[in-house]
């Protein structure tokens, strides 16, 4: 049953080119560009963003993994290409291990402890897959379609990627067993800048630039994808964070800096009659 998506409370600085990490009631988002690139770090309860600690390095098309209190953030472009990771502990960031390929406008996915970097732009699309182990980044099987501006969900050994852009905006979804990528069902609606959320056999896909700014929501069944509940807001280069069924978009380009966030949750239809609702 497809959900509907709802008004959250928005982040107190608006920006696009962001992360996020955690759930609906515990959210993490971080970096951007807001005409400059941004270190903020905002945490959401369910209901409202509070401050977090600053990020060491100020990245936009940077990706993140993790939760609010063990989050994970990697790559992004700072005037360069960069390989830079931090580790959030719910108060502050510190240094982690270097990616071994810098890049920017790349996804990610899992935990802190055992992240996903995959895709991106180094000087060209890349399909480079990156596994995290808490400390260092190792060498995974390369994406099959190289690309940037994709999402992605699910963990380190059971990863979904979907989207993106190779020279035209991609439909493509992959999955990721630890070891290598498969190709998975089509979106059906094509698009880079897109966000994503839940698992690989229930993902959430959002938003993204088809030529125009998207509100598009796309539900993944492990097979193939169908409708999910419009954005109320549609815009790109957006974050998300969450689950299928209790998702959370934020951030992302409307065509400014937005500050919108929204939340996603199952919508239970019911039948009414005169006497009311049944």
């Amino acid at each position: 049953m497809a959900g509907v998506w709802s008004a959250g409370g928005n982040l107190a600085t608006a920006r696009f080119g962001l992360a996020g990490a955690g759930t609906q009631t515990a959210g993490l988002s971080f970096g951007g560009y807001t005409g400059a690139n941004s270190a903020v770090t905002e945490e959401y309860d369910g209901t409202s963003w509070s401050s977090g600690g600053a990020l060491a390095t100020a990245p936009y098309y940077l990706a993140g993994a993790g939760t609010q209190t063990a989050g994970l953030s990697f790559g992004g472009y700072t005037g360069a290409n960069s390989a830079v990771t931090e580790e959030y502990d719910g108060t502050s960031w510190s240094a982690g291990g270097n990616l071994a390929t810098a890049r920017h406008y790349l996804a990610g996915a899992g935990t802190q402890t055992a992240g996903l970097s995959f895709g991106g732009y180094t000087e060209a699309n890349s399909a480079v897959t990156e596994e995290y182990d808490g400390t260092s980044w190792s060498a995974g099987g390369n994406l099959a379609t190289a690309r940037y501006g994709l999402a992605g969900a699910g963990t380190q050994t059971a990863g979904l990627s979907f989207g993106g852009y190779t020279g035209a905006n991609s439909a493509v979804t992959e999955e990721y067993d630890g070891t290598s990528w498969s190709s998975g069902g089509a979106l059906a609606t094509a698009r880079y800048g897109l966000a994503g959320a839940g698992t690989q056999t229930a993902g959430l896909s959002f938003g993204g630039y088809t030529g125009a700014d998207s509100a598009v929501t796309e539900e993944y069944d492990g097979t193939s994808w169908s409708a999910g509940g419009n954005l109320a807001t549609a815009r790109d280069n957006l974050a998300g964070a969450g689950t299928q069924t209790a998702g959370l978009s934020f951030g992302g380009h409307t065509p400014d800096k937005s500050a919108v966030t929204e939340e996603y949750n199952l919508f239970h239809s019911c039948m009414l009659t005169g006497a009311g609702k049944l």
